[in-house]
Parts: structure tokens; sequence; C-alpha cells
């Protein structure tokens, strides 16, 4: 199986594949995401936490606080520490919130909804292309049928 698309860190130490599209992109405007990436959001490709594989170097989980409690792993670069994905405990690491930053084409992977946008920074200007809410959403409403499907058989692993 051929990968959607390669990645990797800022210094060359990390190389990985996504061996598949996304099952949608976050823009997530939140506070928590522009402190921990030091900018105004932070865009995260959903995949299957299978579907990332390391081509190269060895990767290193680091915990961060979440707005749940129960905090977030991100993966990071053990030489430049730049965050290359994340897992969130509600799904453990069944599901990668892959940086799209850090992607080889990151410009094919364009955000399917802008999320907690109630604390967007005032100069972010979104248009009217992409879905847009205050705080989250409900899935089931806007992403794909095939992307809901990937996340039904997550869930159902989960419960096995």
């Amino acid at each position: 199986m051929s990968s959607w698309q390669d990645g990797g860190c800022a210094c060359g130490a990390v190389r990985y594949a996504v061996m598949v599209p996304p099952m949608f992109t976050h823009c997530c405007h939140c506070t928590d995401c522009q402190t921990e990436t030091g900018s105004a959001f932070v865009l995260n490709a959903l995949v299957e936490g299978e579907m990332v594989r390391v081509l190269k170097g060895d990767p290193v989980p680091v915990m961060t606080p979440s707005a749940s409690g129960e905090g977030q792993e991100i993966w990071r670069c053990p030489v430049c520490r730049v965050a290359l994905w994340s897992h969130y405990s509600t799904r453990r690491r069944k599901v990668a919130f892959v940086r799209v930053g850090t992607l080889d084409r990151p410009g094919a992977c364009p955000p399917d909804i802008h999320i907690y946008t109630q604390s967007k920074l005032p100069w972010v200007l979104l248009g009217d292309d992409v879905p847009v809410f205050p705080v989250y959403y409900e899935p089931e409403a806007l992403w794909p049928p095939d992307s809901l499907a990937r996340r039904a058989a997550i869930d159902q692993a989960d419960r096995t």
C-alpha cells in the first residue's frame, strides 16, 4: 500500500507516512491550540492512528494538558521538537490528529471546518467557503458518509 502523503519534522530526523486521506480536517482556533502551536490556530487532519507510519527516526510522545482534563499526547521529533501528530484521550491512539503543516504537500489538505472560533484572534478572517462553529460540532451532520463509516469502525474496534 502506498501512502496518501508523507511528512516530517523541520530538521529531517523524523519522516512519516499517512496511508489514507483524512476523514476530516479541523482548523481549531481554541486557546489551547494557540498556546501549544504558538500560532493563531492549528490545522489537524484526522486519520486512523494505525494509518500513520514512521519511516525514519523515533518520535517521542509528550503529554500536554487539554480542556477535557484528560490530556493530549503530542508526538514530536526528539531533535527539533516539532509536533507531528497527536492523540486525544477520548479515542486514545485510535485517531491521529496529523499536523497538516508537517506534510510534504500541506496545500492538498485544506480545512473542512473551523472550530472554536469564539476564541479566534480578531485579525484572522474566515470566508464563507468552509463551515464555522463557535465551539465544537456534530460530526454526523458534516462528515462525508465514508468518513463516518471509518469513524464507526474505530468506535466498533474500541468496543471489542
